[in-house]
């Protein structure tokens, strides 16, 4: 059978089916004998006893499950890739739903993969599992969730701490370091397989924690694979393990679904220098002729414009083509940026007035990302059982694409996908087809968590603020009429002081 194409889709197809409430997960594989099935509409897993797949009414595909089976089973190493009906939602989740994140995914994945391909092989892990980190932070080192999980691979804050040693203070947070947060994660994951001994449930445990999926499988009978406990673990979890296995899909074959990068992001080449004392980011940068963008790039997990007094044996890295001018007046340079203003005292070096010194705590090394181009952090599922609601609209004069998606909250790219433009100029009285999302953001619902707060929105009597760059807490406190920091944090489920662009505030 031929994939079907956009030409088809939107010549009366819906984007995306959302996953059938009638529909079982079928079995790995034909040729396991009685590894259980999942009846979604029953609170415990159905063990056939036959060895035969029970037959699934499978919703409408835009992609022919022909295609997507063999080349599942082609990519398949040491990590179960299981084709049932909810991967495959996930490869046209991926696909269809999500071009532009998968397209952002191509272009930042060769800025990570070597790292992550040198600790998966010290660690003895499966290569395959670099793919993880996509769809825990969307390959952005300073991924921030809204329960407080931090960086490429997601670590809390007490985990990260108590369990792999990563320092956190005010200026410094090493879940953002994306070497020292790798090794950490490699050492979680080696630790989850030595519990489970079950790739799939080391993917559960990794989202939900190792308690979650063991209470899981004691609720569901002792089930022994991830479609066992498949309803027995969190909602959110259901759609981990399928999430993952689509994303892999999409990164081996996007350039068939007509998705393929145009700007990729490769790693800088740098050297290394050790700090031991105060050091003035903004000053080194400007001493030193050295683009300030790319210390950050380098280091993510510096929180601030300084590192404190108190600095011992830290490793910065700085871009190694623009280190001649460095090298040359190094003392000079390191004098002048090491050198204490007399605004800062010297015990602990805390700013001496928050207040007015607040642009120090703002932090530097936040990679510009909007929201809508991360996955959802919360019940994956839920999104996707909701369809998008598909949207025609007449180009009328002055238009262009980009102010068009702006106004319906979407990326330029997917609308290029949706409608089959290979350039951005478009024509006035040009029809175009726009698949706008039914789902609120993760922030929108947990502000909204009760009929009252839902009302209230639609009356427009609660108000949301979009995080811009260089916004903190504090100043978009101030903006609206001096509401507390803390009263702000506790609306919004935030644990920490970092806010990025994109995010989407509840402020009254």
């Amino acid at each position: 059978m031929i994939l079907t194409t956009f030409r088809s889709i939107l010549a009366g197809s819906l984007l995306l089916v959302g996953v059938s409430s009638q529909a079982q997960v079928s079995a790995a594989s034909s040729n396991t004998e009685n590894q259980s099935t999942v009846d979604t509409l029953s609170a415990k897993p159905v063990y056939p006893q036959a060895t035969t797949p029970p037959a699934i009414v499978e919703p409408t595909w835009l992609i022919d499950p022909n295609i997507v089976k063999p080349r599942l089973e082609a990519l398949q190493k040491e990590i179960p890739l299981t084709y049932n009906s909810i991967t495959h939602q996930f490869v046209e989740y991926f696909a269809f739903r999500k071009p532009s994140f998968t397209k952002t995914m191509l272009e930042r994945k060769d800025m990570y993969f070597p790292l992550y391909e040198k600790y998966l092989k010290k660690y003895g892990l499966p290569d395959e599992l670099k793919y993880l980190s996509l769809i825990e932070s969307g390959l952005n080192p300073r991924a921030m969730s809204r329960v407080g999980a931090g960086g490429l691979w997601q670590f809390m804050p007490k985990t990260a701490r108590l369990d792999f040693g990563l320092k956190i203070d005010d200026y410094v947070d090493e879940r953002f370091d994306p070497e020292k947060a790798t090794e950490a994660a490699c050492r979680y994951m080696r630790q989850l397989y030595n519990i489970f001994g079950d790739w799939h449930l080391v993917l559960a445990a990794y989202n939900t924690g190792p308690g979650n999926v063991r209470r899981a499988i004691r609720r569901c009978n002792g089930g022994q694979t991830f479609w066992d406990i498949y309803n027995c673990l969190p909602k959110e979890t259901r759609g981990y393990v399928p999430q993952y296995i689509g994303i892999l899909y999409m990164m081996n074959h996007a350039d068939s679904h007509d998705i393929v990068p145009e700007n990729y992001e490769l790693a800088i080449e740098h050297d290394t220098i050790q700090i031991n004392s105060y050091l003035d980011l903004d000053k080194l940068a400007t001493m030193a002729n050295i683009n300030l963008e790319s210390i950050q790039k380098l280091n993510p997990h510096i929180l601030t414009h300084i590192l404190p007094n108190n600095t011992r044996n830290f490793s910065l890295r700085l871009p190694k083509n623009e280190l001649a001018y460095f090298k040359s007046n190094r003392s000079m340079i390191m004098d002048s940026a090491s050198k204490i203003p007399n605004n800062l005292i010297t015990v602990g070096v805390e700013l001496a007035n928050q207040s007015q010194t607040q642009e120090d705590s703002v932090p530097i090394a936040t990679i510009p990302n909007k929201a809508k181009e991360q996955l959802i952090e919360d019940d994956v599922e839920d999104v996707i059982k909701r369809k998008p609601k598909k949207i025609t609209y007449k180009v009328r004069k002055g238009d262009n694409l980009f102010a068009i998606a702006d106004k319906y909250n979407v990326e330029v790219y997917d609308l290029k996908i949706w409608n089959k433009l290979r350039k951005s100029g478009i024509q006035t009285g040009q029809t175009l087809v726009i698949f706008k999302e039914n789902a609120v953001t993760s922030s929108e619902k947990y502000a909204s968590s009760n009929t009252k707060d839902r009302e209230n929105i639609r009356k427009g009597k609660i108000k949301f603020h979009t995080v811009e760059e260089g916004d903190t807490l504090w100043n978009i406190s101030q903006r609206y009429g001096g509401i507390s920091v803390e009263k702000l944090k506790k609306m919004n489920g935030i644990k920490g002081n970092i806010v990025k662009a994109g995010m989407k505030l509840r402020v009254s």
